[in-house]
């Protein structure tokens, strides 16, 4: 059975991948969130009552699950993504100059193997 789990949710679309290690479940994590940066872009939903700008809207979420942790990555309707952590009040991890969405993951949930400096 693997350690680890990544959910990938791309509007109605699930799909779930297996990890033996954490570290190949971020690098799974980062090709999926990746891809769905590079995907179609949202437009601006307006309701008449409250309009939704791309930014606000999750196009992709990819969740990492095992080990009693649980983050991941929402990528935003305009392309940009940020990581968060928590099950089921999501914190976002605030990047660091220079660093991406990943390496603040990587950063908050696996310390040792984090490429970037203090």
């Amino acid at each position: 059975m693997p350690a680890y789990r990544v959910v990938v949710r791309r509007g109605p679309k699930v799909d779930k991948h297996a990890a033996d290690t954490l570290d190949a479940a971020l690098e799974l994590l980062e090709r999926h969130a990746r891809a769905a940066q590079t995907g179609p872009r949202r437009a601006t939903v307006d309701l008449h009552v409250r309009r939704f700008e791309p930014v606000q809207q999750v196009a992709a979420r990819i969740e990492l699950r095992g080990g009693g942790l649980r983050a991941g990555v929402d990528v935003r309707g305009d392309g940009s993504a940020e990581a968060w952590t928590g099950r089921l009040r999501r914190v976002l991890i605030q990047q660091r100059e220079g660093e991406s969405p990943y390496d603040a993951l990587r950063r908050r949930v696996d310390p040792q193997s984090a490429s970037v400096g203090p």
